[in-house]
């Protein structure tokens, strides 16, 4: 079993990790300069990868990332994406403006869901992040057991859901964290849905697919949520990562907080060196098929796994430019 990892890097480029079992690792670049912003796996096909870029529309690999050609929505700037765990060749975008759009045939056609336009409030919705000043959908969550089901996460703006398939949407839903960063469904209980933003809290999450939020505060040192993921096995087991904001979140001299929740009770801090981290673990990976397997990509470039829940760590021997958003952790026979 070949472990691979495929991420987005501070270039937007796309870059794959992959070792070939024996404990040798390569490191390529298959497109440099994509200006990559987001990727997503197909869970019904895992050698199918999805990548959003910043104006060039969506592309598609069939072969682990290896290579890839174009999907549809030139010109559009895509920030999120979000493959059908339910419905083979189905893909949502969401895009700079804040947009949304599907594909019912892995990515040869698009259509723009005039729902998403209709959202109550939607007129205030504004990201201080990147010139332009736009909102724009930062995450589009899928729920593992309704098709009809989906979130989507407005950085800066709201937390909105769907429950016919993208066609109408709700307003922004109470006690979700408005300055949304990271929002994702658990794996397989699609009552659980995880929520990572800034002002507000940190982190919020909802046992009822996203109906309802409560903010997860206790414990927490800081309140700018970066980053989030859920255990596979333990849905009442999650992590966050933090910072005091924007500028130790993503800039050179880092402050950054990696906590574990469980069962309701306070965060608590974990990590492989004393709190404050050097650097942000901007992208969490829990391993769909292991429980206990959590994988932090951080903005310094280094990737460190556990295997036990964040109780023990170990770096993985390579290390790139530096970590984006995305990252995807394969199992290739």
């Amino acid at each position: 079993m070949n472990q691979t990892y495929i991420l987005t890097t501070n270039g937007n480029n796309i870059v794959r990790a992959e070792s070939n079992g024996s404990g040798e690792w390569s490191v390529s670049a298959p497109l440099p300069d994509t200006s990559a912003t987001c990727l997503a796996s197909d869970p019904l096909d895992r050698r199918i990868i999805y990548a959003g870029t910043q104006g060039s529309g969506v592309l598609r690999s069939n072969d682990y990332g290896e290579t890839w050609q174009s999907a549809g929505l030139q010109g559009q700037i895509v920030k999120s994406l979000a493959v059908s765990p339910h419905e083979p060749g189905t893909i949502f975008a969401g895009t700079k403006p804040a947009f949304m759009f599907v594909s019912r045939d892995g990515g040869q056609t698009w259509v723009k869901l005039d729902g998403f336009q209709r959202i109550p409030g939607r007129w205030w919705w504004f990201s201080p992040a990147e010139s332009p000043y736009q909102a724009y959908v930062q995450n589009i969550a899928l729920s593992p057991g309704d098709p009809q089901v989906l979130l989507a996460g407005i950085e800066f703006g709201a937390v909105v859901r769907s429950q016919d398939g993208g066609q109408t949407w709700s307003r922004h839903r109470k006690g979700a964290l408005r300055d949304n960063h990271w929002l994702t469904f658990h794996s397989t209980q699609g009552d659980w849905v995880y929520q990572a933003g800034g002002t507000g809290g940190g982190a919020a999450f909802s046992q009822d697919a996203g109906q309802t939020w409560r903010k997860a505060k206790q414990g927490l040192v800081k309140n700018y949520g970066v980053a989030c993921a859920a255990d596979p096995g333990k849905p009442e087991v999650w992590y966050v990562a933090v910072a005091p904001g924007p500028g130790k979140a993503y800039g050179a001299q880092g402050e950054a907080y990696l906590y574990r929740a469980s069962g309701g009770a306070a965060w608590e801090p974990i990590g492989w060196e004393d709190h404050p981290l050097s650097s942000m673990p901007i992208a969490l990976v829990t391993h769909p098929a292991t429980p206990g397997q959590l994988y932090a990509g951080l903005t310094n470039g280094q990737v460190w796994q556990s295997q036990d829940y964040g109780d023990h760590w170990q770096q993985l021997p390579f290390r790139f430019s530096r970590v984006g958003h995305s990252m995807i952790v394969l199992d290739i026979e």
